[in-house]
C-alpha cells in the first residue's frame, strides 16, 4: 500500500461537456477504501466518462475530483496512477505483440521500478491471480476473457488504493463471471483497495457491491445499498426493466 493511504476517491458535482453536449451533469460520488461500489446505468449514461474523470483521462468541465481530500485539478492520468488510482478499459489495451509477462512488467517500469524488480512483481502477481500459465504467451493470442484478467493484473501492480473496473465481465460466460466475482472478492480482501465496478451483469453487481450508484442521461438517478437500489422503482423503469 502507499505510505500515506488516501481514505477516499471522490467526484464532487462533476460535469463534462463535449461540443455543447453534457455527458455527465453534477454527479457526486465517493469511493471508500475497502468497499466495492457498483456504477450502473444504460448505455450512454456517462459511466465511462465519470471513470475517466476519476482516473485523470478526462478533465471535468465543472466540479472537481479529490483523492484523500486533495484537489487533483492539475493531475493527468500518470499522476493519478502514481498516487494509487488504477483502472481497466473496456477494450483491454494490451500490447498485443508482447508477452503477458511483459505487458504487466512494463507497467512497473513506467511506475519507477527497475526492469528486474518489475519482472519479479509481475511474475508474483500473475501467479497470485492464477494466470501464470499465460506469462510467456503473446497477449494478442489470448481469448477475450483472459485479456480482461491480464488488464486487471496490470492495474493491480504496485497495489493501488483504488481500482476502477470498466465492464470486466463483458462477454464472459456464467462460469467465467463466477470466477471473476471470486477474484474481485479476493482483491478486496487481500489487497484492501476500494473497487469501483462498472458492470451490466446485475448478478455480478448484486453479488459483489456494498453500494450502487445509478446514472441515467448523465445524472444520478439513485444511490444506496445494493438491495435498496435494486428495488427502486425509478431504477427498474429506467434500467432494469423486466428484471424488476
Amino acid at each position: 500500500m502507499n505510505a500515506a493511504v488516501p481514505p477516499s476517491l471522490a467526484a464532487e458535482a462533476v460535469s463534462v461537456t463535449f461540443d455543447g453536449l453534457r455527458a455527465i451533469s453534477g454527479v457526486s460520488l465517493t469511493l471508500e477504501k475497502g468497499e466495492i461500489l457498483g456504477l450502473i446505468g444504460p448505455n450512454g449514461a456517462g459511466k465511462t466518462t465519470l471513470v475517466n474523470c476519476l482516473s485523470g483521462f478526462q478533465l471535468p468541465t465543472e466540479g472537481r475530483v479529490r483523492l484523500g481530500g486533495q484537489d487533483t485539478v492539475r493531475w493527468d492520468a500518470a499522476a493519478f496512477r502514481k498516487a494509487g488510482v488504477a483502472r481497466t478499459f473496456q477494450g483491454g489495451r494490451l500490447f498485443r505483440d508482447m508477452s503477458v509477462l511483459d505487458n504487466v512488467e512494463v507497467t512497473g517500469v513506467a511506475l519507477g521500478l527497475s526492469r528486474r524488480a518489475a519482472q519479479r512483481k509481475a511474475s508474483e502477481l500473475l501467479d497470485w491471480m492464477g494466470i501464470a500459465q499465460f506469462a510467456h504467451q503473446l497477449a494478442g493470442t489470448l481469448p477475450y476473457t483472459d485479456e480482461r484478467r491480464v488488464g486487471i493484473a496490470r492495474a493491480l501492480l504496485m497495489k493501488p488504493d483504488f481500482l476502477l473496473l470498466d465492464e470486466p465481465a463483458a462477454g464472459m460466460s456464467d462460469h467465467e463471471c463466477e470466477q471473476l466475482t471470486a477474484l474481485i472478492r479476493i482483491i478486496r480482501l487481500e489487497q484492501g483497495c476500494g473497487i469501483l465496478l462498472i458492470e451490466h451483469n446485475m448478478a455480478v453487481v448484486l453479488g459483489l457491491c456494498d453500494r450502487v450508484h445509478v446514472l441515467d442521461g448523465g445524472r444520478t438517478l439513485a444511490q444506496g445499498r445494493a438491495a435498496e437500489v435494486r428495488n427502486d422503482r425509478a431504477v427498474i423503469d429506467a434500467y432494469l426493466g423486466a428484471e424488476g
